[in-house]
């Protein structure tokens, strides 16, 4: 749950209301500032010294009427119980945050963990075919044995179908929005949103009085790329929204995963695109995505068990402590690393290398390590 005093949290929603400020101005004006309700009581002047803002810009932060839509918005998200998520908050998607375009807040209504260990997000056309649907069920039931967070945009097709799959299986499904949490959309999915937000949730970065432009839902494919490990494309077109999501999630350096289909077919050229032109990994099973992403190995395995503690006994003293760490843990991000081991960060790259090499850990996405 993000800690967010009413006041600061007013401030935090009119900072988002101010027009021409975008999440990374915004970030520079919380760090030059201190504080969302600093930024509006900063002097023109020093406004004017955090880059890129301006006269122009700080003028518009001073003037700016947004506190009675910022309140009107504070008592929305009270009524019906929605969490706001501030990016210094640690309950923010940590996957997200590492991207330079992540919203600096976002709206939350559900009960899932947005820094679960394992999230997969499952996307592509709307106007799915049977092979596509039944592709995403088979692989969300071979997920499900690995509690696997599954995210979509609760859009008609492979969304939808995803959404369904993941309920279906008992697995936690997060819909990420192109609009505020005042409505959904299409109504026809209204009640799948309602179990979706009892076992999973509904995230957007739009709050309630944001109006439904269509270039908010292709904004939103950042989201939904951002807080994943891996994006799964099955079936799109060459020009489809699922293939604009795939491109961010490579430039976020995530995991991208097509399933192939014939050539013949309209959305079947999008993955095969994908695949030809190297933007995403051919898969045509859950199995493959485990394999690729290195889940599929069993954590209670007793040979890999007696293997590690094989391995110990010839570690030197500062990869012991890694090994320590990471059996504690299970899966640890490289900063935490360096916090928790007191070691500057190009040691700890060597160190994490060789023992990569020697296959006693493993490198995932997010820069995050598990022992072998």
């Amino acid at each position: 749950m993000a800690n967010n005093s009413s006041t600061e949290l007013l401030y935090r929603i009119a900072l988002t209301l101010v027009p021409n400020i975008g999440s990374s101005l915004a970030k520079n004006l919380i760090a030059y500032c201190g504080s969302a309700e600093a930024v509006f009581k900063t002097t023109k002047g020093r406004l004017m010294k955090v880059p890129n803002i301006g006269e122009e810009r700080a003028e518009a932060i001073l003037k700016a009427d947004v506190m009675k839509e910022a309140e009107a918005e504070v008592k929305f998200i009270s009524n019906y119980k929605i969490t706001p998520l501030f990016f210094t908050d640690a309950a923010y998607p940590a996957r997200l945050k590492e991207c330079s375009d992540a919203p600096i807040l976002l709206y939350f209504r559900g009960n899932a963990d947005l820094n679960a260990q394992k999230t997969v997000a499952i996307v592509g056309t709307r106007r799915a075919t049977d092979y596509g649907k039944e592709a995403a069920k088979k692989m969300i039931e071979t997920l499900a044995a690995h509690h696997v967070l599954i995210v979509s945009g609760l859009a008609y097709g492979i969304d939808i179908a995803a959404h369904h799959a993941a309920l279906d299986n008992n697995l936690q499904t997060i819909g990420v929005l192109g609009h505020g949490l005042n409505t959904i959309y299409p109504k026809t999915h209204k009640a799948t949103a309602k179990k979706m937000i009892e076992n999973g949730g509904l995230l957007t970065e739009y709050n309630s009085t944001t109006k439904m432009y269509p270039h908010n839902f292709a904004d939103r494919n950042r989201i939904v790329a951002g807080i994943s490990d891996a994006v799964v494309v099955i079936e799109s077109a060459e020009d489809g929204g699922a293939v604009l999501t795939a491109n961010i999630a490579n430039s976020y350096n995530r995991d991208v995963f097509a399933l192939p289909g014939k050539t013949s077919d309209k959305f079947s050229k999008g993955c095969n695109a994908l695949i030809k032109t190297n933007r995403a990994q051919l898969i045509e099973t859950g199995e493959d995505l485990l394999k690729a992403m290195n889940w599929d190995i069993a954590a209670g395995n007793g040979a890999i068990k007696k293997k590690q503690r094989e391995l110990f006994l010839e570690l030197n003293e500062d990869e012991r402590t890694i090994h320590k760490l990471l059996a504690e843990a299970g899966e640890v991000e490289i900063e935490q690393l360096i916090e928790k081991s007191n070691m500057n960060s190009s040691v700890l790259a060597g160190i994490l290398l060789e023992m990569e090499m020697n296959d006693i850990i493993t490198a995932l996405p997010g820069k995050r390590y598990k022992l072998v």
